[in-house]
């Protein structure tokens, strides 16, 4: 009876006071256990913080590295998308510029549609001309390069007959020049192109007085690089008159 009254005591008193494995916590550190902190070879020394980690133990730290690459892609997305929306609307610039391009063949029916509703921002010329007459073939080579040159502008050739009915021959070629849906210029047979009918020569007539030719350009500049063409034209003839008469 003595010895389990003995044993009784002893783990009772071992209960009370046994030390506490609990950790003690503070705002970001961490501290040894309080049954160390006690003991005598350690009660001289401070108490030794742990540090926590700054991240979630489920975090990871992405490399500095890494991170000036994936700014560096991005920067580099952004570039090359913002260029392929410039190079878009260049496209759709271009795209709207080029309407045309050639010399249309139409008929007496289509007059109305192709040329007199044409869209107030479109300039059309338009030639009456006949097969087999050598000055209206010349005339139309010269407009269809032009019509090439400028897009924007509207070319169209019509049998005379169709779109006059008992219009003379002898008027052949004659050029008109609509726009609004009113007749703006015109010009008949080659007279007004000068002595030789050029693509420059008539070039410079069609846009002596309005913008009739369209590449996209302001109608000064188009003007300016008309009367320059046509100049370098003028003085090359010339020289090759003379080059002519020099060796008769």
């Amino acid at each position: 009876g003595n010895k389990w009254l003995i044993t009784t005591l002893c783990i009772r008193t071992w209960k009370e006071h046994r030390p506490s494995e609990t950790t003690s916590r503070e705002n970001s550190g961490t501290y040894l256990p309080n049954h160390l902190l006690s003991n005598p070879l350690l009660s001289r020394q401070p108490r030794t913080k742990i540090p926590s980690p700054k991240t979630n133990p489920g975090s990871t730290k992405i490399p500095k590295k890494s991170l000036k690459i994936s700014k560096m892609t991005k920067i580099w997305t952004t570039i090359t998308s913002s260029c392929s929306t410039e190079e878009a609307g260049r496209d759709k610039g271009n795209a709207k510029i080029a309407r045309f391009g050639s010399v249309i063949p139409i008929s007496g029916s289509d007059f109305v549609r192709e040329v007199s509703q044409a869209p107030p921002d479109v300039w059309v010329v338009v030639i009456l001309y006949k097969d087999g007459y050598a000055e209206c073939g010349l005339l139309l080579q010269c407009l269809e390069e032009l019509a090439t040159k400028y897009p924007a502008t509207k070319f169209v050739k019509i049998i005379s007959t169709d779109c006059i009915p008992n219009y003379q021959d002898c008027n052949l070629p004659t050029l008109l020049v609509y726009n609004n849906g009113a007749v703006k210029a015109n010009h008949v047979r080659l007279h007004p192109f000068g002595r030789r009918c050029t693509p420059e020569g008539v070039e410079l007539v069609l846009c002596q007085s309005d913008p009739v030719l369209n590449d996209g350009q302001s109608g000064k500049a188009v003007l300016e690089g008309v009367g320059k063409r046509f100049i370098e034209k003028v003085v090359t003839e010339h020289e090759d008159d003379d080059d002519g008469s020099a060796s008769d």
